[in-house]
C-alpha cells in the first residue's frame, strides 16, 4: 500500500515537470486580436461637473467599467469597425438622475478618448 502511494506521488511530480518544460519551450497561448484602449470622462451637461457611478458598457457584452469619483473610466476592448458604448446611470438618485446615452466609436486606432456629457432627467 505504501509503495503504491509513493509511485503515484512520483508519477504526479513527473507529469508536473513535463508540463512545466512544455510551457517553458512553447510559452502560453497569445492573444492575437487587436485591442484598443478606451478612456474618457463623464460630466453633467448642465453643470459640467464629473459624475461618479455611471456604468460604461461595451456593446451587448458583459464587459463594463464604472466611472470613479472624478468621472473617469478606462478599459481595453476588441477592435471593431463600430463599437457601441452605452452609458447608464445605475446608482439611482445618489449622484442625480441622468438619461442613458450611446456612442458608437468608428474606425478607432489604438486609443480613444471620449468626453461624454449626460443630460439630467
Amino acid at each position: 500500500m505504501k509503495r503504491n502511494w509513493i509511485r503515484k506521488l512520483i508519477g504526479g511530480l513527473s507529469l508536473t515537470s513535463a508540463m512545466f518544460v512544455f510551457q517553458a519551450c512553447y510559452g502560453t497561448p497569445q492573444d492575437f486580436g487587436y485591442d484598443i484602449f478606451v478612456e474618457g470622462k463623464v460630466t453633467s451637461k448642465s453643470t459640467g461637473l464629473a459624475i461618479p457611478g455611471i456604468q460604461v458598457v461595451v456593446g451587448d457584452n458583459i464587459q463594463f467599467d464604472q466611472t470613479n469619483e472624478e468621472g473617469y473610466f478606462s478599459f481595453y476592448t476588441l477592435s471593431d469597425a463600430n463599437i457601441p458604448i452605452h452609458f447608464k446611470d445605475i446608482d439611482g438618485e445618489l449622484n442625480g438622475s441622468f438619461v442613458d446615452k450611446e456612442i458608437v466609436v468608428s474606425d478607432a486606432e489604438n486609443r480613444v478618448y471620449l468626453n461624454v456629457d449626460l443630460q439630467e432627467e
